[in-house]
């Protein structure tokens, strides 16, 4: 599966983005389909998760109430809406998609297929 994120830019703080990621070369139908974050000089992060046939969510505790997960099926494509956003979450986001049949993905290795990323920055 090929994944192509867009939506990255600057922003002030508690502004808005969506973010949207492609997938395309294949079904997700049977994927958990993630988004992840990686500052400087900072770990790669889980961000959010939505299970595609049951899209069932989950999300990190740092944006738990300000971000949401949504897919659409017509489009193979996933979103990551960001309100309230806060300079920490200046990162490259990056889309991911994970065939396993676990639930709860939170771990980068978990992932097979990994999109480019996209720059977001929040200004202050």
């Amino acid at each position: 599966v090929q994944l192509q994120a867009s939506g990255g830019g600057l922003v002030q703080a508690g502004g808005s983005l969506r973010l949207s990621c492609a997938a395309s070369g294949g079904t997700v139908s049977s994927h958990t389909m993630g988004w992840f974050r990686q500052a400087p000089g900072k770990e790669r992060e889980f961000v959010a998760a939505i299970r595609w046939s049951s899209d069932y969510t989950y999300y990190a505790d740092s944006v738990k109430g300000r971000f949401t997960i949504s897919r659409d099926n017509a489009k193979n494509t996933v979103y990551l809406q960001m309100n309230s956003l806060k300079p920490e979450d200046t990162a490259v986001y990056l889309c991911a998609a994970s065939s396993e049949t676990r639930f709860l993905l939170k771990l980068r290795y978990e992932y097979q297929d990994w999109g480019q990323g996209t720059q977001v920055t929040v200004s202050s």
